[in-house]
Formats: C-alpha cells, structure tokens, sequence
C-alpha cells in the first residue's frame, strides 16, 4: 500500500510539472519522441490511452487513422503483475479516451484515475458489457478477485468491447460518427465470419480439451464449446507443483494429448518440459497481452483457432 500511494504521488507532481514545462507548447503542433511503446503522433487525432496491446488493437481497429494510442504496460511485461509509475501515466493525462480490460486485470486503475486528474476523460471498462467467467481458484481470488478477466480472447466479447470503443469515439468526436460505426460494423462482420467458419469445423472433432501455457482462454472456451487444461493458472502465478505436473501429464498421456500451447509470459519452459514428457510438440498461441510477430488482433485469433482445431482434429 505504501508503494501504491508512493507512486500515486510522484505521478502527480510529475504531472504537474511537465503540464507547467510544457505550456508554452503548441498541442498541435507537438511532435515529442515516443515515450511509451505503441506511442503514435498525434497531430490532429484523438489522444488514447490503453492498459495493454489487446486494449490498443481494438482501439485501432475502430479508430484507425483518426485516433493516437498509447500503451501504459510495455511489451514483454506481464500485465497482472504491473504496477505502474508516475512515468507510465503521463499520457493518461492528456488523453481524451482511457480504455482498459477491468475485472482486477489492471487493479491500479481507479488510482491512476483519479491520480492524473483529467476532468475531460472519458473511461471504456472493457468488461463493463461482458458476462464474466468465475475463477475457481480460492488462492488467486482472495488476492485479483472473482473472475477471470481474459475477455478479449473470446470473438464475441471483441465485438462487445469494440462497441463501447465505438460509442466512446463517437461521443468525443460526434462528427465522425458514422466513419466509427462503420469500421465497427467491418470489424463485427469479420469476427462473426471467423467464430461461424470455426464453430463449424470444432463441431466435427470429438475430442474438445486443449493445454495451455496458463488458464487465459476460459471465454474461447465458452464461445466454442472447448475444456482448457493449464500448467499455470488463471492469473499465471508460480510454477506447476510437481503433482499438478504429474496430473497433467496423466491428463495429457490418457488423452493422447498431440500438442502443448506456450506462451511467452507464461513459463514456456515448463511447457516445452512437459511436452517432452508426453511425447508432444509445442506450438505458440498468442495472449494478445503485448505485440506478438506484428500481427492484428483478428490474424492472431485466427491463427490461435487454426492451432487449437489442427491439434484437436488428429
């Protein structure tokens, strides 16, 4: 709690300062290096800030090219243990939309909220729209809450969260309001031609159980009728003890389990080790919680649904 009211602190006089260094410069015409990776120039666009690459991806798919989206989590960090610094909330100030997941992802939002003091920003709960998935893990919801918050790896729930992005947008600039509605129409039918082509071909396997790196795809599950199994659970915390090693490799060995998904962020490793013991091979499947391979949202769905059906299908 100290260091949360710490960092809370310092990003308020940190604010205070670059507002009273920087008031003698033209917003227009500001063109500062990039100090938050996914930082675009924002000459004439509507200033965002997202919690993570997910967030920032559907932002850009409804935004496009009238919208500069800058991301408070760094690639490469693991967003449920983040705590962010004054440094990283800086954007948040002058932002005119805040975009964020919800469901204890990002349990410093409300802080930076009120930290940064932007009397003008308008917030999209990402969840805010979305029935929630309980967490069955007493140890991880005494400390992040109830429910899984991995909503964005769920086609349906993309549509959902692109809506309010939509409506938010059109309520800050009203006069583009038919150029957002449209880019989530063409976002909303591309994701329905994905869930129906895929819905299809996982009705024809029988065998429905896949395992992961750690339990994040609970809502891909939902939306297709699938089981995850995971070395890592909802909130990816630790390693595997050796009998849920031992469980899973049962798991996998009785259900001649082909394939073992790993992630970046989430003890790779021990999937490969794992496999090993199973005889399987490790694919990647993407989390979409940082920038993976320079891929959009839907290419990496996509190509997490290909994954998962071609190792379920043999």
């Amino acid at each position: 709690m100290f260091k949360k009211i710490t960092a809370i602190l310092l990003c308020t006089v940190t604010i205070f300062t670059l507002s009273a260094c920087g008031s003698s410069i033209s917003h227009k015409n500001k063109s500062s290096a990039q100090a938050q990776t996914g930082t675009e120039s924002n000459s004439g666009k509507i200033k965002v800030s997202v919690t993570f690459d997910a967030m920032k991806e559907l932002v850009k798919a409804i935004g496009k090219d009238k919208v500069s989206i800058s991301t408070i989590i760094p690639d490469g960090t693991e967003p449920h243990d983040f705590e962010p610094k004054a440094r990283d909330l800086v954007n948040l100030s002058s932002a005119k939309l805040f975009v964020y997941n919800g469901l204890g992802m990002e349990s410093w939002v409300t802080d930076a909220i009120k930290s940064v003091n932007n009397k003008n920003l308008i917030t999209v709960d990402a969840s805010a729209s979305i029935t929630p998935i309980a967490n069955t893990n007493k140890g991880e919801t005494s400390k992040h809450g109830q429910y899984d918050p991995h909503i964005w790896l769920s086609l349906t729930n993309a549509k959902l969260i692109s809506k309010s992005i939509a409506d938010a947008l059109s309520k800050i600039d009203p006069s583009n309001q038919s150029y957002y509605e449209a880019n989530y129409n063409n976002f909303s039918s591309k994701s329905d031609a994905l869930s129906n082509e895929y819905a299809q071909k996982f009705a024809t396997v029988s065998n429905k159980s896949f395992v992961t790196g750690h339990a994040a795809f609970a809502y891909l599950c939902r939306d297709f009728g699938l089981t995850q199994n995971s070395v890592e659970d909802v909130f990816a915390e630790g390693e595997p003890s050796a009998k849920q090693l031992v469980n899973l490799v049962t798991y996998c060995k009785e259900n001649h389990v082909t394939t073992i998904f790993a992630e970046e962020l989430a003890s790779p490793e021990v999937s490969k080790t794992l496999a090993d013991e199973v005889g399987a091979k490790v694919k990647t499947i993407y989390t979409i919680e940082s920038r993976e391979d320079g891929k959009s949202y839907l290419d990496r769905m996509q190509d997490n649904l290909s994954e998962i059906y071609e190792s379920l299908s043999k």
